[in-house]
């Protein structure tokens, strides 16, 4: 074979290899994408839940730039602290590691059992996350296909004296081998992708393993500038995690890059196969990395924060505007500054309202997309206040304050949980219905039309209950509770009729009672503001709250 041909072999099967990442990465991020954000936002707490996070998240997307992106946007609205999305990042580089040792072991009799399965499974898949999955499969497949096609390629050139003189020439010079190899992993965007073809090489004998553990130090380097090239020129918040991760590896390979010669002598005691030397040496960096800045995250974020402040822009609706720090230490300002944001929220989960309403009259499925967006929007709003709620000095709380913050605090959470109803449910219905050509009929349209209405309106008599205190309000709150549920089991027996009668019940009537059930959830967590106020009034007893 030539030698141009070998180049177009090796091209090829690189590409093959980039494109089965890809693969595995959006058909994850597609079918889980919205749960993996939440894992990350829930995780971001302490460093060693958002070490673990960023380990498990990034192991599932095979994609530590993933994981850095979806980070800096937690990062960049104030949504959460740098010092657990730094965290996330170690744990991130320590994922990517995991995919290698896996992919170091001959698996290559499995890629057939991948690519016919997942192809099955997305030409027969009935819901789009099945068939997200098989896509999974099938990039896996391709994966694993991509490494034993660079494997035989390789093998076909390892004994080419022009390549073993031009990577010999260079062997001795660490740093061109390390930018080498730091290149081809941003270009990939991938160090996976990097560190499988060094593998390929090593095992190949056509690099030496002191030059393999040198390329893998450049491997970690490359990646780490992804996410950093992809967050400039934005706002210098969102270049903080990104920064702050490419100082980790700078650092730890200035360190080791002097200390090759000694740990290869050491490794090479526990497996001296080439290639799982390369594997072993990515792992071993990373958690070295991970154990020694784990530690001091929080003046490394300090560091971070003087040299990246945050840059507010105003149009950003998911910005706090009343949040004031200086008023932390006086709980009654505080306490009204939350309040005020809280107001925030519900002109945004009013906004998703509205557009839920309209979507099951209206067939235009952008509008869902926006209505997710919008949710994200909620979500940073949220976080803001609870973050903010929690920082109010509560030992100087009245007994009165102290209640007062708790209502705050528990409308913001019943509203947070309204948006993801309208998000992950209703929006799902609407895209259905769109999807399928289905038209709800004219009796259905106008019991979910009224119900939205209804719920429009409770909305603002919730919000006049936190901000007012108004008895009357949250006794309306609670009677119109009582409504929505008469009108869900209306519903629900017609639909029974229908089935007892022998009348055929079409996919219309199966979704109306969907979204039926969901607006009722919805009215639940709106009219629980009504019921925490008549329950400090004496009015309502406890033991009568049902959902």
């Amino acid at each position: 074979m030539s030698a141009t041909s070998v180049l177009i072999h090796l091209f090829g099967e690189i590409a093959l290899l980039l494109w089965g990442i890809t693969m595995v990465n959006s058909g994850v991020q597609r079918a889980f994408g919205s749960d993996l954000r939440w894992i990350l936002g829930a995780a971001l707490r302490t460093r060693l839940q958002a070490f673990l996070a960023g380990v498990g998240v990034t192991t599932v997307l095979q994609s530590s730039t993933a994981t850095a992106l979806m980070v800096a946007s937690f990062t960049a609205g104030g949504a959460v602290d740098i010092v657990p999305a730094l965290a996330v990042m170690l744990g991130a580089n320590v994922g990517t590691t995991l995919i290698v040792q896996v992919l170091s072991f001959d698996v290559s009799l499995i890629f057939p059992v991948l690519v016919f399965g997942g192809f099955m499974t997305y030409r027969r898949g009935k819901t789009s996350r099945t068939k997200d999955l098989g896509r999974v499969a099938i990039g896996l497949g391709l994966m694993l296909l991509s490494l034993h096609l660079l494997s035989e390629t390789i093998h076909l050139i390892e004994n080419s004296a022009v390549l073993k003189e031009l990577l010999a020439s260079i062997a001795s010079d660490p740093l061109i081998l390390v930018l080498l190899s730091a290149f081809l992993a941003w270009i990939a965007h991938s160090s996976v992708a990097a560190m499988l073809l060094i593998m390929s090489l090593a095992a190949a004998a056509v690099i030496g393993p002191p030059a393999a553990l040198v390329m893998v130090l450049g491997a970690n380097l490359g990646s780490a500038l992804n996410p950093f090239l992809e967050a400039m020129g934005g706002d210098p918040a969102k270049i903080r995690v990104p920064v702050g991760n490419l100082a980790t590896r700078v650092i730890g390979c200035a360190v080791a890059l002097p200390l090759v010669d000694p740990i290869l002598s050491a490794m090479t005691l526990i497996d001296p196969d080439p290639s799982r030397l390369a594997a072993n040496f990515h792992t071993i960096f990373n958690v070295a990395l991970a154990t020694v800045f784990i530690l001091p995250l929080p003046w490394i974020a300090k560091l971070l924060v003087r040299l990246f402040p945050e840059k507010l822009q105003a149009s950003d609706p998911g910005v706090p505007q009343y949040l004031d720090k200086d008023a932390l230490d006086t709980p009654p300002v505080a306490l009204s500054n939350a309040a005020r944001e809280v107001l925030r929220m519900v002109d945004t989960v009013e906004s998703m309202l509205r557009s839920s309403q309209d979507l099951f009259r209206e067939d235009d499925i952008s509008r869902v997309d926006q209505v997710s967006r919008t949710d994200d929007v909620l979500d940073r709003l949220f976080s803001a206040i609870r973050r903010y709620l929690s920082s109010i000095n509560h030992e100087a709380l009245s007994e009165a304050e102290a209640k007062r913050l708790s209502d705050i605090l528990a409308f913001a959470i019943n509203l947070e949980h309204v948006g993801d109803i309208i998000d992950k449910n209703l929006m799902e219905l609407a895209a259905k219905r769109i999807k399928n050509h289905l038209r709800l009929p004219k009796d259905s349209l106008e019991d979910i039309t009224s119900m939205h209405a209804k719920l429009l309106e409770h909305l603002q008599l919730a919000a006049s209950v936190l901000m007012f205190q108004d008895i009357g309000s949250a006794r309306r709150l609670v009677s119109e509770k009582e409504r929505f549920r008469d009108l869900e089991r209306a519903v629900a027996q017609k639909h029974l009729d229908q089935l007892r009668s022998g009348r055929t019940v079409g996919d219309t009537s199966t979704l109306q009672l969907d979204i039926v059930r969901d607006l009722k959830r919805i009215e639940a967590h709106i009219a629980s503001t009504g019921h925490s106020l008549l329950e400090q009034s004496g009015e309502l007893k406890p033991s009568r709250l049902t959902s």
